[in-house]
């Protein structure tokens, strides 16, 4: 999904500036002058831009601050943040003014100096929301670090998802290990919706496999009562005739030894990392 940019006319000059600069390291923009058309409905439009981003860049200047329409999309991006429990606003301080009370809490970007720090700050943001494979997901009492891997096996497509869970005021981490093997026919499907749509969409298809059989067992949570490694191994069947998916689950914990039994969500872990690259891949009504 592309990142909106919302901002004032009056800061038009900064914000062409800033959005060739993103362009060229290969972000993907939504900037109203370059994306509507004569005739379009201008509230329909911005309104399908903003609920379809990755993210908001809001430039603060003292014209935008008091602009009605800059509120608007402002809300809507801070109703997505409350929404989907994490970050979407992403402040721009572009000049001294009356900062809104949502970013006295956040860190910003300050161009108010120098526009290459500015524009680094921007650019570290960006990348924790655009990466589809790479991502923490939080919870009130735990969160899960997780990242994805992939090449090839002795001519056949293998994906591994990593994850690491960290409850809150534990001395212990949980680490699970799933790796994927695509047969032949999984495989050809892989290359197949790679020439199509892309190779992230077509890891992705791979990940929605897995997520929809594991969404029908709820169920399974290896249990961890000791220090060695707890092994599944699953084989999961495509939508075409030979599309199989031979799994590798590894479960261990990782830390002190509290004396209790762990239970892992395996189930939940998938869907969470599934729900991220969906949201992150997920093409805007007017991509």
């Amino acid at each position: 999904m592309p990142i909106f940019i919302s901002y004032s006319h009056e800061d038009k000059e900064f914000v062409d500036q800033l959005a060739v600069q993103l362009v060229h390291r290969n972000i993907n923009i939504w900037l109203d002058r370059w994306e509507l058309s004569i005739g379009e409905s201008i509230i329909d439009k911005v309104q399908d831009a903003v609920d379809g981003a990755s993210a908001l860049l809001v430039i603060l200047s003292k014209s935008s601050v008091v602009s009605e329409w800059c509120k608007k999309e402002l809300s809507s991006g801070l109703l997505r943040e409350l929404e989907e429990k994490r970050v979407v606003v992403m402040p721009v301080l572009l000049e001294d003014c009356d900062i809104p009370l949502f970013a006295r809490g956040k860190l910003y970007a300050d161009f108010r100096t120098n526009f290459d720090d500015g524009l680094k700050t921007v650019v570290e943001g960006i990348a924790k929301v655009t990466s589809p494979f790479l991502a923490r997901a939080k919870e009130p009492e735990y969160h899960v670090d997780w990242s994805i891997d992939w090449g090839d096996v002795n001519g056949l497509f293998a994906i591994i998802l990593n994850f690491v869970e960290q409850a809150q005021n534990q001395p212990y981490s949980c680490l699970t290990n799933i790796e994927i093997l695509c047969s032949s026919i999984a495989t050809k499907k892989y290359e197949k919706i790679k020439f199509a749509l892309g190779e992230e969409h077509a890891r992705a298809y791979i990940i929605q496999i897995i997520n929809e059989y594991f969404e029908g067992r709820p169920d399974f949570r290896p249990l961890l009562v000791n220090e060695r490694e707890k092994v599944e191994k699953v084989v999961i069947r495509g939508n075409d005739q030979g599309e199989e998916y031979s799994l590798r689950i590894g479960v261990r914990r990782l830390g002190e030894n509290t004396g209790r039994d762990i239970l892992v969500n395996t189930t939940s872990l998938i869907s969470q990392s599934y729900a991220h690259m969906t949201a992150v891949l997920k093409k805007s009504n007017n991509g």
